[in-house]
Protein backbone atom coordinates (compact mmCIF):
# COMPACT_ATOMS: atom_id res chain seq x y z
CA UNK A 1 0.00 0.00 0.00
CA UNK A 2 1.70 3.16 -1.11
CA UNK A 3 0.57 5.22 1.83
CA UNK A 4 2.75 8.56 1.34
CA UNK A 5 -0.62 10.47 0.88
CA UNK A 6 -1.51 9.59 3.80
CA UNK A 7 0.75 9.14 6.72
CA UNK A 8 2.32 12.50 7.24
CA UNK A 9 4.92 14.40 9.45
CA UNK A 10 4.92 17.98 10.07
CA UNK A 11 7.40 19.59 12.75
CA UNK A 12 4.56 21.72 14.33
CA UNK A 13 2.32 18.48 14.80
CA UNK A 14 1.98 16.42 17.03
CA UNK A 15 6.26 17.11 17.36
CA UNK A 16 6.72 15.44 14.22
CA UNK A 17 4.89 12.16 14.91
CA UNK A 18 3.67 10.29 11.72
CA UNK A 19 0.15 11.59 11.50
CA UNK A 20 -2.80 10.62 9.35
CA UNK A 21 -3.46 13.07 6.65
CA UNK A 22 -2.40 16.16 8.93
CA UNK A 23 -4.58 15.57 11.49
CA UNK A 24 -3.72 15.36 15.16
CA UNK A 25 -4.06 12.11 14.68
CA UNK A 26 -0.86 9.97 15.02
CA UNK A 27 0.19 6.49 13.37
CA UNK A 28 1.10 5.98 17.02
CA UNK A 29 -2.50 6.46 18.09
CA UNK A 30 -4.28 4.20 16.23
CA UNK A 31 -2.25 1.60 16.88
CA UNK A 32 -2.53 1.61 20.53
CA UNK A 33 -5.84 1.88 19.67
CA UNK A 34 -5.63 -1.64 17.80
CA UNK A 35 -3.46 -3.08 20.36
CA UNK A 36 -6.29 -2.30 23.20
CA UNK A 37 -8.66 -4.36 21.37
CA UNK A 38 -10.48 -1.87 19.45
CA UNK A 39 -11.95 -2.77 16.10
CA UNK A 40 -11.63 -0.97 13.04
CA UNK A 41 -15.50 0.12 13.29
CA UNK A 42 -15.01 1.56 16.86
CA UNK A 43 -12.11 3.53 15.87
CA UNK A 44 -14.31 5.15 12.70
CA UNK A 45 -17.02 5.66 14.97
CA UNK A 46 -14.67 7.04 17.61
CA UNK A 47 -12.91 9.10 15.22
CA UNK A 48 -15.21 10.01 12.44
CA UNK A 49 -12.29 12.21 10.41
CA UNK A 50 -10.78 8.78 9.75
CA UNK A 51 -11.36 6.17 6.71
CA UNK A 52 -10.86 2.38 6.63
CA UNK A 53 -8.07 3.35 4.62
CA UNK A 54 -6.29 5.52 6.84
CA UNK A 55 -6.29 2.43 9.64
CA UNK A 56 -4.83 0.34 6.67
CA UNK A 57 -1.85 2.83 6.09
CA UNK A 58 -1.63 2.61 9.55
CA UNK A 59 -0.24 -0.85 9.86
CA UNK A 60 1.54 -0.48 6.21
CA UNK A 61 3.85 2.51 7.82
CA UNK A 62 4.59 0.53 10.72
CA UNK A 63 5.34 -3.02 8.62
CA UNK A 64 7.51 -1.01 6.43
CA UNK A 65 9.17 0.82 9.82
CA UNK A 66 9.38 -2.57 11.31
CA UNK A 67 11.54 -4.26 7.76
CA UNK A 68 13.69 -1.04 7.93
CA UNK A 69 14.70 -1.84 11.53
CA UNK A 70 15.56 -5.29 10.52
CA UNK A 71 17.50 -3.92 7.68
CA UNK A 72 19.38 -1.97 9.88
CA UNK A 73 20.04 -4.34 12.72
CA UNK A 74 21.45 -7.09 9.96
Amino acid sequence: MDYSQIITMEPGKRSGKPSIRGLRITVADVLGYLASGMTHEEILKDFPSLTEEDIRACLAFAADRERKLDIVAA
